[in-house]
């Protein structure tokens, strides 16, 4: 069974960005927010990839700052615990199953969409598979501009246009940035003037090394250091009444031993596509195979995974409620490994598979990242 299930509509990404706009007195609707923070005038949300509750605490030595902060999470990230699913879930306000961004990979209409890349192969697919339509739900980013508030996405230049920010994180000014020096003066700059303010801001060099070196490593403790660096910085410039908060989209753990999918017969017989990434997979089986495939994972992964059916991963909650029209994303087997286990696919995946850093599943390494927040509640 899985070590923590996420606390959809209590405390997870999703109930970050609503509590924000309620602290600046700009709320969406007329619900109490998930948790409590203090009232401001602008707020600023750094969403730090890869940052985990547990990995921020074994290494507070490398980021006092950081670690110094009140902390009103661990928060949950939601299923499958990977960059997609949390951004899409931090920009939408909705756990997975009502957004339906599944996986890093997983089946729109016939075709596996690699989430991050928008893409299949080398196929680029932000036409055939419109990001707007693939995720149509109103993002908070655009809820919150068109009721007036000044909305800043400060995020790398690259994804200006990528399909993951115009299905999930669309609305307001985009402002791409480069390093962590205009990171931090775009922050900046989008938390100045009159009128409720709130600026998003994203760095993704701590998930790129941890996946490189592993997390921990001392690669990653450097990067650490850099990123508490630049909340040093902006602490000392916000404007006043500024309320800024850091989160992660989730955590990371080693692997230590892994299963080749496209090596190991039993684990593609059956199988017509396979998505996910190492630590979640979505099995879609070929017609009449899914019993099949689903006793011969169960067979080959044992003790290292929690292997259900679509019917069971939905009712047991793993992606939250799950809307009618993104039903078929989820595999007809769904697989969520336990411990430091993986499933690589050496063929399909060679890069990813050589990966000593890897997230996606129920670990409280995984699934928790902290919410910290200044000033303090």
């Amino acid at each position: 069974m899985p070590e923590v299930l996420p606390r959809y509509g209590s405390a997870t990404l999703a109930d970050v960005l609503p509590a924000l706009l309620h602290a600046i007195g700009a709320p969406l609707d007329d619900r109490p927010p998930a948790f409590g923070l203090p009232r401001a005038g602008a707020a600023v949300l750094l969403l730090v990839d890869g940052l985990g509750h547990e990995l921020l605490h074994a290494h507070a030595a490398d980021a006092p700052v950081l670690a110094g902060l009140a902390d009103t999470g661990p928060l949950t990230v939601g299923f499958p615990s990977t960059t997609p699913i949390s951004l899409t879930s931090l920009g939408t306000g909705l756990p997975p199953g009502a957004h339906g961004t599944l996986g890093l990979r997983f089946r729109v209409d016939g075709e596996l969409l690699d989430a991050l890349g928008w893409s299949s192969g080398r196929r680029d697919l932000r036409e055939r598979l419109v990001p707007e339509r693939v995720q149509p739900e109103p993002t908070v980013l655009e809820r919150a501009a068109a009721a007036g508030v000044a909305v800043r996405s400060v995020s790398p230049l690259e994804f200006r246009t990528s399909g993951l920010t115009r299905s999930g994180l669309r609305g307001g000014e985009y402002r791409g940035v480069a390093a962590l020096g205009d990171l931090a003066v775009e922050i900046l700059a989008g938390a100045e003037g009159p009128g409720p303010r709130l600026v998003y801001g994203y760095h993704a060099d701590l998930d790129k090394v941890g996946h490189l070196y592993g997390p921990g490593s001392p690669a990653w403790r450097w990067q650490l250091r850099q990123v508490d660096a630049l909340l040093a910085m902006l602490l000392e410039s916000l404007p006043a009444g500024t309320l800024l908060a850091v989160t992660g989209d989730h955590g990371m753990v080693t692997v230590d031993r892994t299963v080749d999918a496209d090596t190991t017969p039993a684990l593609s017989d059956g199988v017509a596509l396979l998505g996910g990434d190492p630590r979640s997979r979505h099995v879609y089986t070929e017609p009449g195979a899914a019993a099949d495939v689903l006793a011969a994972w169960r067979s080959v992964l044992g003790d290292d995974a929690a292997v259900v059916t679509r019917e069971e991963a939905v009712a047991r909650g793993w992606f939250g409620p799950v809307a009618d029209r993104v039903l078929d994303r989820v595999g007809d087997v769904v697989v969520a490994m336990h411990g430091t286990a993986a499933v690589v696919r050496s063929g399909a995946e060679p890069f990813l598979s050589t990966l000593p850093g890897q997230h996606g599943s129920f670990t409280t390494a995984e699934q928790l990242v902290p919410l910290l927040v200044h000033p303090a509640v």
